[in-house]
C-alpha cells in the first residue's frame, strides 16, 4: 500500500503542514498541490463543493506528493466512508464533542473488527494499491475537530479512543463557544491556554494535535508549541490576499 506521507513526518517527529481547500475546482487543487505542501484537506463543511467535486479534487491532488485528505461535513458514516473509498488518506471530523460520537466516527474509517466501515475501496485501491483492505487501518488518518466547549470539556474522553490518530483544533468555533468573540489567532489568555491544555492531553494519551493557524508566523508559533499538523490560511484567503496585495501595490504606484 502507498505509504501515508503525514504518517512518516509524524514518526520522525515533524509536522506536517497542511493546505486547506474551500474553491471548488480541480485546477486550483493542482496548483495548490504543486506548491509544496505536505497534505491537503478538499473542505466539504466550509468548503463550496459538493461530492463529486470532491472526488474529482482528491484525483488532482493525487497526482502530486501531497496527501490527499478530506474534511467532512458533519460525522456522517456514508459521507466518511465514500471519501475513503475515493482514496482520501486522512479524515477530518467536525465538531466531535463526546466519546460516543468520537468512536461512531473512527468506527466508520476503520474495517472489522475495528470498526463497521464497509468494504468497497473503489478508487482508494487504484490510488493506494491493491493490498489497501489488508494495510488502509494502519494508514489511514483520524482527526476528530474539538472546537466547543463541551469538546473541550470531554477532552480525555474523546483522546482516548481506541483507534483515533489525534485532535484538531477548531480555533475560530473554540473561541465563539468559550468567550463569544470571533477570530482565528491565539492571542487572548483564554484560548492560548486551551491550547495548551488540549495539546498537553494529546500527549497524556500519544495522539497528534493539529490545529488552524491564522497565517504563516502563527503556523510557526503553533508548530512550535508541538501541534503536528498545521493548516496555515485556506486557498480562499491566499488568492484574496494575493490579489489585494496586487491591486494595493499597482494603486500605490501610480498614485
Amino acid at each position: 500500500m502507498r505509504e501515508n506521507h503525514v504518517r512518516k513526518l509524524w514518526g520522525e517527529g515533524k509536522a506536517a503542514l497542511n493546505g486547506w481547500l474551500h474553491i471548488p475546482s480541480t485546477w486550483s487543487a493542482e496548483v495548490m498541490a504543486n506548491q509544496g505542501w505536505d497534505s491537503l484537506t478538499v473542505d466539504m463543511q466550509h468548503g463550496m463543493m459538493g461530492m463529486e467535486t470532491a472526488i474529482q479534487m482528491l484525483q488532482a491532488v493525487s497526482t502530486t506528493a501531497a496527501v490527499p485528505m478530506a474534511r467532512v461535513n458533519w460525522n456522517t458514516p456514508g459521507d466518511i466512508m465514500k471519501l475513503l473509498d475515493a482514496g482520501a488518506y486522512g479524515i477530518v471530523c467536525p465538531m466531535i464533542e463526546t466519546r460516543e460520537e468520537c468512536e461512531a466516527f473512527v468506527g466508520a474509517c476503520r474495517y472489522p473488527p475495528r470498526g463497521y466501515r464497509s468494504l468497497g475501496p473503489t478508487r482508494a485501491r487504484v490510488y493506494a494499491g491493491a493490498d489497501y483492505a489488508e494495510h488502509a487501518d494502519n494508514t489511514i488518518i483520524t482527526l476528530a475537530m474539538i472546537e466547543t466547549q463541551e469538546g473541550y470539556d470531554n477532552r480525555d474522553e474523546i483522546m482516548s479512543v481506541e483507534g483515533l490518530d489525534g485532535v484538531f483544533i477548531g480555533i475560530g468555533d473554540l473561541r465563539l463557544t468559550m468567550t463569544g468573540q470571533a477570530g482565528l489567532d491565539s492571542s487572548d489568555s483564554v484560548i492560548d491556554a486551551a491550547l495548551d491544555e488540549l495539546l498537553a492531553t494529546a500527549q497524556r494519551h500519544g495522539v497528534i494535535a493539529g490545529v488552524f493557524a491564522a497565517g504563516p508566523e502563527h503556523g510557526v508559533e503553533l508548530i512550535r508549541r508541538g501541534y503536528k499538523i498545521v493548516s496555515v490560511m485556506t486557498d480562499t484567503n491566499i488568492l484574496a490576499n494575493a490579489s489585494a496585495n496586487m491591486v494595493n501595490a499597482v494603486r500605490e504606484g501610480i498614485s
